[in-house]
């Protein structure tokens, strides 16, 4: 699937949030969206699924204009988003938590197979399958979110931030889990995250926003070639300058 956004504005009240963002994800690519804090990169995401209404501008599946469907018409589409801070139900058990990804499907024994590959790569999920989510980890909880996402049956999957909060091993973990599903399901990835080295490791292309808009765009190789880009955002200060956006 292929995703297209063209010159999207995005306004809360008087702060311009989004400002003409223009790009595009290719099928089976990977594509990472860097900024510091407050560029309008959750924003983005959170419009392309149709969560915050856009002021102008259009969204394209495959060439189809779904700038007015309803975020749950997108998610049966194939778009889906793992957002910034898990959004787990702490009261319902681990195994509630992740059916909830399958709630567009009806392919039930497809459901229950993919279910089951996710708790073969994430044990520790499968071990508290009974319990209450609240006993997991954050970085479980973040493997669970992500297992959510991919019970959605995605052919886009948006994550915002999936490494936030976690530990260096942890996040190796998380980046894995995002290659596999990639590499193995074909998956396009759209991909928010202040790990700038990590993002860049995994993507085949970036675009860095600034106060809303597009500032720089390319591959990684370019990205990091480009001096102002290593000073702004790719040197010692890169986790104090990237976060939530």
């Amino acid at each position: 699937m292929r995703l297209e956004v063209r010159d999207i504005h995005v306004r809360y009240g008087r702060v311009h949030a989004v400002r003409d963002i223009s790009l595009c994800v290719e099928p089976r690519e990977i594509v990472a969206v860097l900024g510091a804090n407050g560029a309008g990169k959750s924003s983005l995401l959170k419009t392309i699924l149709g969560l915050v209404p856009a002021a102008s501008g259009a969204i394209l599946l495959d060439g189809t204009d779904v700038t007015g469907w309803a975020p749950s018409r997108r998610v049966r589409s194939g778009l889906v988003l793992v957002p910034e801070g898990r959004r787990i139900v702490m009261s319902l058990t681990v195994h509630e938590n992740l059916l909830m990804g399958a709630f567009t499907r009806s392919d039930v024994r497809a459901v229950g197979r993919e279910t089951g590959e996710i708790y073969e790569h994430f044990p520790n999920l499968a071990a508290r399958r009974d319990m209450p989510a609240s006993v997991l980890s954050g970085g479980e909880q973040q493997m669970l979110a992500i297992g959510r996402g991919l019970l959605a049956n995605p052919r886009i999957m948006m994550l915002d931030e999936p490494s936030l909060g976690l530990s260096p091993r942890l996040t190796n973990e998380v980046f894995a889990m995002v290659t596999r599903a990639h590499r193995e399901r074909g998956i396009s990835i759209l991909l928010v995250e202040q790990n700038t080295q990590k993002a860049l490791d995994i993507a085949d292309r970036a675009y860095v926003l600034e106060l809303g808009s597009i500032v720089m765009e390319g591959t990684p190789r370019t990205l990091r070639a480009d001096r102002s880009l290593r000073d702004a955002y790719l040197g010692g200060g890169e986790r104090r300058k990237f976060g939530a956006g």
